[in-house]
């Protein structure tokens, strides 16, 4: 087997260095992104639609739980599925823990074509917790999503809700902690250091990490 070269701790820290400059030039091009994104335009978004979890039927307004954002992971859950997707079940596997997003005024939820009684069986098996709806109108296909999977963000603002970002296919793997998923919204991080919209309120990095029982 041909493993990588064997270095001095002088000639090694040379070349980590040289990839780490690298490295953090990539993490400067996606707060760039991240920024670009925040200025995408929105597009409204009816009201009418209705979820349906086991105790209640809900508009999409009511999935925002009182958040002014909302992140949509479309899972490709469907009736009676033998096998329901590994690549979903990974995405829903490295979801944190949603008391950090809503620190930031952020909800997410899933929404899936399968009856709420197989989502509630099978979320109960693999021992999540994320708020899961089932979806029976045009919802999915309205929002891009026909035959796999998807994410979509909103927000509410001035009593409308609006369609802000849209993504599928690769790179949703790189999301799963709390900072990745709130660089997909409009308010991203909400930290003063970040290049947003002037009507996003933003304060000091660090001070609104807590742990997740004291917020």
């Amino acid at each position: 087997m041909n493993t990588p070269e064997i270095f001095s701790k002088e000639n090694w820290n040379t070349s980590r260095k040289a990839s780490l400059s690298r490295e953090k030039e990539l993490t400067k091009q996606f707060d760039r992104l991240a920024a670009e994104r925040r200025q995408l335009p929105w597009m409204e978004v009816d009201d009418a639609y209705r979820f349906y979890s086991a105790d209640r039927e809900a508009s999409l307004r009511d999935l925002f739980d009182g958040q002014q954002q909302l992140i949509v992971y479309h899972h490709m859950l469907k009736k009676d599925d033998p096998s329901p997707c590994s690549g979903c079940c990974m995405v829903a596997d490295s979801i944190p823990h949603l008391a950090h997003l809503k620190a930031r005024h952020t909800n997410l939820i899933f929404v899936s074509k399968a009856p709420v009684e197989q989502i509630d069986a099978f979320s109960a098996k693999m021992g999540w917790q994320i708020p899961w709806y089932e979806t029976r109108d045009s919802f999915n296909s309205d929002q891009d999503v026909t035959t796999g999977f998807g994410i979509n963000v909103f927000i509410q603002k001035d009593g409308k809700i609006f369609r802000t970002y849209f993504t599928s296919s690769r790179g949703v793997e790189s999301l799963g902690s709390v900072w990745s998923f709130l660089d997909l919204t409009p308010m991203g991080r909400s930290e003063n250091w970040q290049k947003a919209p002037g009507w996003v309120t933003q304060d000091t990095p660090y001070r609104w990490w807590r742990r997740h029982d004291e917020y």
